[in-house]
């Protein structure tokens, strides 16, 4: 069986939707203007259970699964997570760094033919996220720093995919992907992510 080719799309938004109980994400496809275009997948993580997986469906009717990701190891995180396409074949796959993320995140990034290395792009905001979390009270308090991260390829430093987080009253991210290689579903699994394992 042959695979199918990577479903590239070079520029797109995830706006974050918080409620009581879950925190939901819509990807959407940048138009040539910047603007917002077409909703390409939406999904939603519920906010008191563990956050080892995550589907993404067509729309918010939740009614057509589209991928997904996976903890390999739901006590273990530290594993890494494997991205799925619709009919449950892996496409790829992430993983947090916990050493070299004790004071500024980093993330290896893999899909076929991409090998990649992620990290939060300004060292002082990675300390001072970190400082806030640890202040009582106050690290429940939305985080009111930007911060940015950029992968890039493994041995050649190539850029492979850029997410920036944008000021506003809902997370809301811009992400580009400079790598024809790398799959939507890669890059969107790594961008909801970044937002919801982030403290993980």
């Amino acid at each position: 069986m042959t695979a199918e080719p990577p479903m590239y799309v070079p520029a797109f938004s995830m706006k974050q939707r918080v409620t009581l109980m879950a925190n939901k994400y819509e990807l959407i496809a940048a138009n040539p203007d910047g603007s917002d275009g077409a909703l390409l997948a939406f999904a939603q993580q519920k906010r008191m259970a563990f956050k080892e997986q995550v589907t993404f469906y067509t729309d918010d009717t939740k009614t057509q699964p589209v991928f997904s990701f996976k903890a390999r190891k739901t006590i273990d995180l530290g594993s890494g997570y494997d991205v799925f396409d619709g009919g449950g074949q892996t496409i790829g796959w992430f993983k947090k760094e916990f050493g070299k993320s004790l004071l500024r995140s980093s993330w290896q990034l893999s899909a076929p033919g991409v090998d990649a290395n992620g990290t939060e792009r300004n060292p002082t905001i990675a300390v001072l996220r970190r400082v806030w979390d640890f202040v009582p009270f106050v690290g429940e308090i939305p985080l009111p720093f930007i911060f940015h991260f950029d992968f890039t390829e493994a041995g050649s430093g190539r850029p492979v995919l850029s997410v920036e987080r944008r000021m506003s009253i809902r997370d809301r991210y811009r992400i580009t992907v400079q790598d024809q290689r790398l799959d939507f579903r890669v890059a969107a699994a790594m961008t909801v992510a970044l937002d919801a394992l982030q403290s993980r």
